[in-house]
């Protein structure tokens, strides 16, 4: 299932931040596809294959990388917080 890969993911070397470029937030492979807009069309409920057909320069890989980044940086906040 695709989205029982996404835990396993190794994000750190597909999430890139540059600091000109999309305002040093994360982008995905140093494009300027960042791992927010990737997260807001899975919000929106694009299936990770609708958004490769948009955006072919993408991979699933990708796409789990940038949900690698989300869940790993949630952890993060959660247990600073807690």
């Amino acid at each position: 299932m695709w989205y029982a890969a996404q835990m396993d993911t190794d994000y750190h070397g597909i999430i890139t931040q540059e600091p000109g470029k999309r305002g040093g937030r994360p982008c995905i492979r140093g494009m300027r596809i960042a791992v927010a807009d990737v997260l807001g069309w899975l919000a929106a409920g694009m299936t990770p294959a609708e958004i490769i057909a948009d955006y072919p320069e993408l991979t699933d890989a990708d796409i789990r990388a940038a949900l690698a980044y989300a869940a790993d940086r949630e952890r993060r906040v959660t247990t600073i917080s807690a």
